[in-house]
């Protein structure tokens, strides 16, 4: 592991915004004083202290979406979830510095959000730029699954909204496939939405990943679907 990462790992110890499940077998999160919480239908009495809407982006990466969406949002709540600790570094310490309150960032593999989320917690997803695993073998570990769209559906109020993004078409058609043989409405489907006026603002948000897919000439595509 090279110094910089290990810097990183280091530093989200001490982050007042950041919750680690480094054990992924033990639904436990970790915080910054080392103690162990069950947040589980608590993040928004205990880490928000406040009642409002709960956003959470999955594999954020460097949290860009999530930072811009709370600054642009005070009135809502976001998490920005991701199971690699050096990625979240980024988003977080962006986070303090900015003084955004009303965004943390959770280290979990999301195979198991289901241990950190209670039934209803979640009012909204977006899964900005995912891995998109393009072989066939592993079109199963896709964010967009069908054993994934279970797991939104046992955390999320009924009729959330999920919002993806990505550059990737082949997983881009995948995920409207899987989504409406799950029998979910699929409220927009666009390819290269960049090539006309955008239908949503939130869509002007680019994340690190973004910018480079685009400066390498790949287009963007945007799908809702509600589940």
């Amino acid at each position: 592991m090279g110094k910089a990462k290990m810097f990183k790992l280091r530093s989200i110890d001490s982050f007042s915004n950041v919750f680690q499940n480094e054990h992924f077998t033990h639904p436990v999160m970790r915080n910054a004083k080392g103690q162990e919480l069950d947040l589980h239908g608590k993040w928004k009495s205990v880490v928000f202290k406040n009642n409002q809407p709960l956003v959470v982006e999955l594999a954020c990466g460097k949290g860009d979406y999530s930072l811009a969406l709370a600054a642009r949002n005070p009135d809502k709540n976001f998490i920005g979830v991701d199971s690699k600790g050096a990625r979240i570094f980024t988003g977080a310490k962006t986070a303090l510095e900015s003084g955004l309150h009303n965004i943390a960032f959770a280290r979990m593999k999301i195979e198991n959000i289901t241990n950190f989320f209670a039934p209803g917690e979640i009012d909204e997803i977006w899964i900005t730029f995912p891995d998109p695993f393009p072989k066939k073998g592993d079109a199963k570990r896709r964010l967009t699954a069908h054993s994934f769209l279970k797991r939104y559906q046992a955390i999320c109020q009924p009729g959330t909204r999920v919002n993806f993004k990505t550059d990737d078409l082949p997983l881009f058609h995948f995920t409207k496939e899987s989504v409406e043989s799950f029998g979910l409405p699929v409220l927009y489907y666009k390819e290269n939405i960049y090539a006309s006026p955008l239908d949503f603002e939130e869509l002007n948000i680019q994340t690190y990943y973004e910018k480079s897919h685009l400066a390498n000439g790949r287009t963007i595509n945007f799908l809702q679907f509600r589940l």
